[in-house]
């Protein structure tokens, strides 16, 4: 494209291009922020990255993260696409209120949560010491660490999923049912296939949240320690030098995870 096509297309489309302008700064300021630590570990010092990368306590670490919010991610599914189908299909008296409990987890500090969450599963708690009498634990464990990641993460999945089933028409389903299929092999059929898009992104984006996770996860289970509190303590304790390998490390291993998902998801779109 010549220069003079796009000074052109700019006088076609003067807001185009300043929204662009600005939008662009915003994306700059992202790719920045993270390249400039990944740039100055990798190239500057590379040897500290690789001593991270065969620490046995980060690598376990990372693990755990993973696997914490792959299990917070699987409940959040399985809990949630229930409820996102009746939200997305039926009106009933508090609909509007139930959206609402389902975002607080978005607005609140996640220090709170983590207050709230460790008052209602301590070990001293109704709650916790039922728990506890099956076994659970969930003050300084991996199921502490799963409730916390499962708290933060569930709107993202709730939402998604919702909206999925409001993008198909609910005539489909009718008609199925006329034709002899159960309401449940309505939903498995045809509502479930159409949503999966909608589903899969929904627990990408809660399964990253969950990773994520610091300050909920730092008040009811700092141990074991999870990949961000494991960089919150050598931050404390080493300062910059001690910390930047870790993050950049989980950075990688994240964004490689994400990139295969999100080529996964595009490759399903194109088979169907």
């Amino acid at each position: 494209m010549s220069i003079r096509k796009i000074l052109r297309g700019a006088k076609r489309q003067p807001v185009s291009l300043i929204f662009s302008f600005v939008g662009s700064i915003l994306i700059l300021f992202t790719i920045l922020t993270l390249f400039n630590m990944i740039f100055r570990q990798i190239v500057l010092d590379p040897k500290s990255l690789l001593e991270a990368a065969n620490d046995p306590t980060v690598i376990k670490s990372i693990l755990l993260t993973l696997y914490a919010s792959f299990l917070a991610t699987l409940i959040a599914m399985i809990l949630g696409t229930p409820l996102a189908y009746v939200l997305a299909r039926h009106d009933f008296l508090g609909k509007s209120m139930v959206e609402s409990i389902i975002d607080i987890p978005v607005i609140i500090p996640h220090s709170v949560a983590g207050i709230a969450l460790y008052a209602l599963f301590m070990r001293r708690s109704a709650v916790g010491e039922a728990f506890y009498n099956l076994g659970i634990i969930f003050e300084d464990s991996l199921w502490g660490i799963v409730v916390a990641m499962l708290f933060v993460s569930t709107p993202f999945y709730v939402n998604a999923a919702r909206e999925g089933f409001q993008s198909i028409n609910p005539r489909l389903e009718r008609v199925a049912r006329t034709l002899g299929a159960s309401q449940w092999k309505a939903f498995y059929r045809i509502t479930l296939p159409l949503a999966i898009r909608h589903l899969f992104s929904g627990a990408v984006m809660a399964w990253a949240r969950g990773v994520s996770e610091f300050g909920a996860i730092m008040i009811i289970a700092f141990y074991p320690m999870i990949a961000p509190i494991l960089i919150y303590y050598e931050f404390t304790t080493h300062g910059l030098k001690g910390s930047q390998p870790i993050a950049v490390l989980l950075i990688l291993v994240c964004l490689g995870i994400f990139i295969v998902l999100r080529m996964s998801a595009k490759y399903w779109e194109r088979r169907k």
